[in-house]
């Protein structure tokens, strides 16, 4: 498949925001279920701001995948076929999500000024919930599209849905790490932030791993005798279906050798896997480092999703391209 940047920038950063948005709500639910007194001051401002960062990353994703419309102004139409299509569930649960964080970002602006009832809090983390079912939900709609497309076996593996999840979590514990380290984080919570870096990017990157090595032993499941109807049949072909590029070529027939995939997985692997954890490393042993390496980090892991998400594309090759 022709790897679209629109896409690859939408799937990198409603992913990111997302899981951001996964982890904020956590937080935001966490005294609650604990039955502690809600933050306060410099918490509940960190609150607001994982809340903004989430709904900015998720809104440029989406919108940078309407570039990829033929008449993006026609988007909206998408939202109508909500009962058979993923991409529409994708919309619908994207714009839910949007106005429940809307909602809370009201609420705890009422809150920091002190104008806002006892029963806020309360509010918050019921809100806070239906925050993270509805990020579920559309990560597992984005996911969904793809995996729902029979043609492209490379799609259709067991592994796709849980790296889309894995990248969305992971994506979105960096960002939140990124900024709290700013604020100074207590021993205990580096020594959490250590060992939850490490286990993300190791369970992500294994599953990555896993993924590669089936796609790469895969056939396409059909023959070139299947493509022309002719099944079971050995058919050649002496000369090309069209005597130009079309469509088809283009979108469908990119194809990206081997010993271009290799040195791309590798620095994928090391920017998403490998950088974030030396960084935890790195602001576990020495505190005063902790914001600058752990940005830094955060900003190159993006980069290493971008470069999977390219790869992803870029290495599904679609049953129509035997008949070529």
């Amino acid at each position: 498949m022709h790897p679209a940047f629109s896409v690859i920038l939408f799937t990198t950063l409603s992913g990111a925001g997302y899981g951001l948005l996964l982890w904020a709500g956590g937080l935001i639910l966490l005294p609650a279920l604990q039955g502690r007194a809600p933050a306060h001051g410099a918490v509940a401002l960190l609150w607001g701001v994982l809340l903004v960062l989430g709904f900015v990353l998720t809104t440029l994703g989406l919108l940078s995948s309407m570039f990829h419309l033929g008449k993006p102004g026609r988007a909206w139409r998408a939202f109508s076929q909500w009962r058979s299509s993923w991409l529409s569930r994708e919309g619908v649960f994207a714009v839910l999500t949007a106005l429940v964080v809307l909602c809370m970002l009201g609420l705890l602006g009422a809150a920091l000024i002190g104008r806002a009832p006892a029963a806020i809090w309360s509010a918050m983390a019921w809100l806070a919930g239906l925050m993270m079912l509805l990020a579920l939900c559309t990560i597992g709609c984005t996911a969904m599209i793809y995996a729902s497309l029979k043609p492209i076996p490379a799609w259709r593996q067991a592994l796709v849905v849980p790296l889309y999840f894995a990248f969305a979590v992971l994506s979105g514990w960096l960002l939140m790490m990124a900024l709290a380290n700013w604020a100074g984080l207590s021993d205990e919570a580096l020594a959490v932030n250590l060992l939850v870096t490490f286990a993300l990017t190791a369970a992500t990157a294994v599953m990555k791993l896993a993924y590669w090595f089936r796609i790469d032993r895969q056939s396409l499941g059909a023959t070139r005798g299947d493509a022309v109807g002719l099944p079971g049949r050995d058919v050649t072909v002496f000369e090309r279906p069209h005597t130009q590029d079309n469509y088809l070529n283009r979108e469908m027939g990119y194809v990206l050798a081997r010993k271009h995939a290799r040195p791309l997985r590798a620095i994928a692997v090391l920017l998403f896997a490998l950088v974030p954890a030396v960084a935890a490393w790195l602001a576990w042993a020495h505190p005063d480092w902790a914001g600058p390496v752990f940005t830094l980090a955060a900003a190159l892991a993006l980069i290493g999703v971008a470069v999977e998400r390219w790869l992803f594309f870029a290495q599904a090759r679609h049953v129509v391209t035997l008949y070529y």
